[in-house]
């Protein structure tokens, strides 16, 4: 068995390949039946939830039936397809940033053919996901206001069933309009005293009869009669068409566009920041639906402001899409370039070259954003369920795709960009059913497989060819959940990590084996959470002799060295800005191996800076103060990396309070020697004060710079603006020892403005008053700060703690405030985006003020640990935790 960690359950069945998604921001999405369950890996049993609902079918027309069989032909589909309770087919993360919160948004794909997009209720405390739009809608829209185009008939096989599928769909785009159907009903009795009508409010949430009169019946089918007049009349062809342009099969979102040019793609409030929907149907078409990032990220305000437009159609395939698959190539980031894999029910596969940035400024439906780079023929004509692709960072211009099919095998190819040239790697047997995941780790290394028959499969990329090796079975320190049977029959899906040490497998039950009077009755499905942390990515220790560790039991020295080489790996993944901040398995892996040998988690935090150093600097350091110096020199998420680790692995069982005083209680700790963990704290401390004295120093420069060009372009709504000036100002005055020479001058420019001016433009307050008495608030620290206080005539004070915003350093208000889920901090306002990208303390702040592409966005993450920031969520509330 492999090394199971943590475990979820279902109460429904899953039905579909792909079923278990991992987003950005750390939670996992799993499509069960008719509801999506999406939870947090740290901590399952807290869990939000999407119930699939009902809709109303599509006014398409109305068929004339006289003389012709409506239940056989191109309408049999339709008839097999109706059921009231439509399930989840697809589901896809966006990248992060589109939310209104700066989270990422979810999009849903049933088996009505519906898709829809779904935020997470950061506003409504509520379990129940938030439906921001109906993208399904919108299309039919677009096709209305069109005329459904001018070619209304598809062929033969976009209109039938998959041969061999074990699940029909669940839900049709529409029920055929026929007007035989019309006469049917003037058949029906018209003396009925009484009829029993359901009530299906959705409120009530049950069932309930109510006695209505006839008449009442009689003027519903009038009004049903009259809006079916209004349709235009179709042919049973023209309504299979219409049907299948409606009806959505599987979807996927295309990486961030409009990044700047240094290519990061951090959250920043840009209108140029979007990300491509791409939506493959029955007909063979893709529709591709542009979503922007909202221009002022908010955690109050509810309503979604994101615009989401249809930007192009692409005729791909003549049968069913049934899986698509984005990839971001190039090093140029400026002018992004993306392939799109495509993938349908008669097995065959294309790839195509997308204009990204036409899409991202396109006004209008275009056709020709795409062009076909190759068609790849496949070795039998089984139905394409599952594409993977590739872009490794050790070769831009080099891809790896890998097709999964309904037969159980599965393909990989490489694609040599600059030369177009696309070469098959081998076709590989390695199940007895439909392989319903496929997924690339370790920077294309490695690829994992799962299928209908219950396997999980581990491969790994040696030169041209792809071998089979064991997955990960010993994780020491990591406990595995004991609480799930493991009795099952079928997999349907896998994710990975964004730290690429953990794995997300789907996978259903028994329940033939579970006992029928409990697991039985709840037990439908499950989602595995697996360590691959330890997984070998070369040949070389199949051969090798098998040596136990004393600390860990029967694990082997290999495995460790494993473990060692791929949490580096994935922690210098991280200086890459384009990945969002997110090592919740980094540091979960750090913190289990940390409980049996501290050393070893020591060895390789102190490997993982001393390599970063002398591959960035050529310097050797040895030991852990050495590194103090060189604090200016390092890239601030470099900085943000080190006070994750240093808070939430080596520093974990110290209080927070004590993180911010010199005065620490170092006893008990019993994990590190005491000179260690001092020396940790010490680092820690002098990396936030280096990410905050650049913080002042651009807050000092943009005002300079906003007082002597008169501009006012800082003031845009939704664009970051400096604040709190006298708040820093106070802080170089306390902290002048400590600070840099750079940052006093700015502090004395600064210093020079005539206060009236400052107050009249930006509207600072020299003197900050409590929230709760009014009473003057001096500056003495810049986490908390106690009012003077109140005197009551009995002689008592009262004095009020209060908290400050971590980047104005000002007090904070009692409204609602972002949350920082690794040092607890908050803050009213978002720091500049450009912090989050400096590679060092600049030397000249002035024209990097200038030379900034980011100098009027703002972040909304965390400015000492990088990561998103979010509204504080009860204890008993699902919440996104990137640590």
């Amino acid at each position: 068995m492999s090394s199971r960690f943590q475990s979820a359950v279902f109460g429904s069945s899953i039905v579909y390949p792909n079923a278990v998604v991992w987003s950005e921001e750390n939670l996992v999405a799993v499509a069960c039946g008719n509801t999506v369950s999406i939870l947090n890996p740290g901590s399952p049993g807290v869990r939000g939830v999407i119930t699939i609902p009902s809709s109303k079918p599509f006014p398409l027309g109305v068929i004339d039936g006289r003389g012709v069989d409506l239940i056989n032909g191109c309408l049999l589909p339709c008839h097999l397809s109706q059921d009231n309770r439509p399930c989840a087919r697809s589901i896809s993360w966006s990248p992060a940033g589109l939310a209104n919160n700066a989270g990422c948004l979810l999009a849903v794909c049933t088996t009505g053919g519906r898709v829809k997009l779904y935020r997470f209720p950061f506003c409504e405390f509520s379990v129940e996901w938030i439906e921001v739009s109906d993208i399904s809608e919108l299309l039919f829209n677009y096709y209305k206001s069109t005329g459904f185009g001018d070619c209304q008939i598809v062929s033969s096989e976009s209109l039938d069933v998959i041969p061999g599928r074990d699940n029909a769909d669940h839900e049709c785009a529409d029920e055929p309009l026929v007007s035989s159907l019309r006469k049917n009903r003037k058949r029906r009795r018209q003396n009925a005293a009484i009829v029993a009508e359901k009530d299906s409010d959705d409120s009530r949430q049950k069932n309930t009869w109510q006695i209505v009169p006839a008449s009442f019946y009689k003027r519903k089918l009038q009004e049903k009669a009259t809006e079916d007049r209004n349709l235009s009349l179709i042919t049973m062809q023209q309504y299979a068409s219409r049907n299948a342009m409606l009806m959505s099969l599987t979807i996927a979102w295309s990486p961030i566009l409009g990044t700047s040019g240094n290519g990061v793609a951090i959250p920043h409030n840009s209108s140029s920041c979007c990300s491509i929907l791409a939506i493959g149907g029955k007909c063979g078409r893709i529709s591709f639906w542009r979503v922007h990032a909202s221009e002022c990220y908010s955690i109050d305000k509810p309503r979604y402001s994101s615009k989401v437009s249809l930007v192009g159609l692409l005729k791909a395939h003549d049968t069913w899409v049934t899986s698509i698959n984005w990839a971001l190539y190039g090093p140029n980031a400026s002018k992004p370039q993306f392939l799109l894999a495509t993938g349908s029910s008669d097995g065959r596969v294309k790839i195509w070259r997308a204009n990204g940035e036409e899409l991202m400024k396109s006004s209008e439906v275009i056709h020709d954003s795409f062009s076909l780079l190759k068609e790849v023929m496949t070795v039998d004509s089984a139905t394409i369920s599952v594409l993977s692709l590739i872009v490794p960072s050790r070769s831009q211009w080099k891809l790896l795709l890998a097709i999964g099919k309904g037969s159980g095998s599965f393909e990989v190819w490489t694609i040599d960009m600059p030369t177009s040239k696309f070469e098959k790697v081998g076709c590989y047997n390695a199940h007895d059913r439909i392989v319903t995941g496929l997924a690339w780790a370790f920077d294309g290394r490695c690829l994992y497989s799962c299928s209908q028959d219950n396997s999980m499969k581990s491969w790994i990329l040696v030169e041209d060819s792809l071998c089979e090796v064991p997955i990960p079975s010993n994780s020491p320190g990591l406990k595995a959940s004991s609480d799930v049977p493991y009795v099952f029959d079928s997999c349907f899906g896998l994710a990975v990590s964004p730290g690429n040490l953990s794995i997300a497998v789907a996978r259903g039950f028994d329940v033939g084996l579970l006992n029928p009077m409990y697991q039985g009755r709840t037990h439908r499905a499950a989602v595995e959470f697996l360590w691959i942390g330890g997984q070998q990515l070369d040949l070389s220790s199949t051969t090798c002799e098998v040596i136990y560790n004393e600390t860990f039991p029967g694990i082997t020295e290999k495995e460790l060295i494993w473990w060692e080489t791929n949490i580096l790996w994935s922690l210098n993944q991280y200086e890459n800005l384009s990945r969002l901040l997110n090592i919740w398995d980094i540091v979960a892996a750090l913190l289990a191996f940390k409980q049996s040998a501290p050393e070893y988690v020591e060895r390789i935090l102190l490997k993982w800076l001393t390599s970063y150093l002398r591959s960035q600097f050529g310097i050797s350091v040895t030991v852990l103060p050495e590194v103090f110096k060189f604090l200016p020199k390092l890239s601030s998420r470099q900085l943000h990396l080190i006070n994750i680790i240093n808070r939430r692995v080596v520093l974990k069982e110290c209080k927070q309070d004590n993180m911010s005083n010199k005065q620490k209680d170092l006893e008990g700790l019993g994990v590190i020697k005491d000179e260690h963990v001092n020396t940790w704290m010490e680092l820690l401390l002098s990396s936030e004060s280096e990410l905050l004295e650049r913080l002042v120093g651009f807050c000092f420069s943009a005002i300079l710079n906003l007082l002597s060009n008169s501009s006012i372009e800082y003031f845009k709504v939704g664009c970051w603006s400096p604040d709190g000036l006298p708040q820093m100002e106070q802080w170089v005055s306390q902290n002048g020892k400590n600070v840099k020479d750079r940052t006093k001058f700015l502090a004395a420019e600064v210093g020079k403005v005539d206060k009236r001016r400052l107050l009249d433009i930006f509207g600072y307050e020299m003197d900050e008053r409590c929230n709760f008495c009014s009473a003057v608030v001096s500056f003495e620290s810049t986490e908390n700060a106690i009012c003077s206080g109140v005197n009551y005539d009995n002689g008592v004070s009262q004095r009020h703690k209060l908290e400050r915003c971590a980047i104005t350093l000002r007090i904070l208000p009692t409204k609602p405030s972002w949350y920082c889920m690794c040092c607890h901090r908050r803050a009213i306002k978002l720091a500049p985006s450009i912090l989050f990208t400096m590679l060092g303390y600049p030397s000249d702040f002035e024209s990097f003020v200038e030379s900034s592409a980011y100098k009027n966005s703002s972040t909304p993450c965390c400015p000492f640990c990088g990561i998103l920031l979010q509204r504080s969520q009860p204890e008993y509330s699902l919440s996104p935790s990137p640590v």
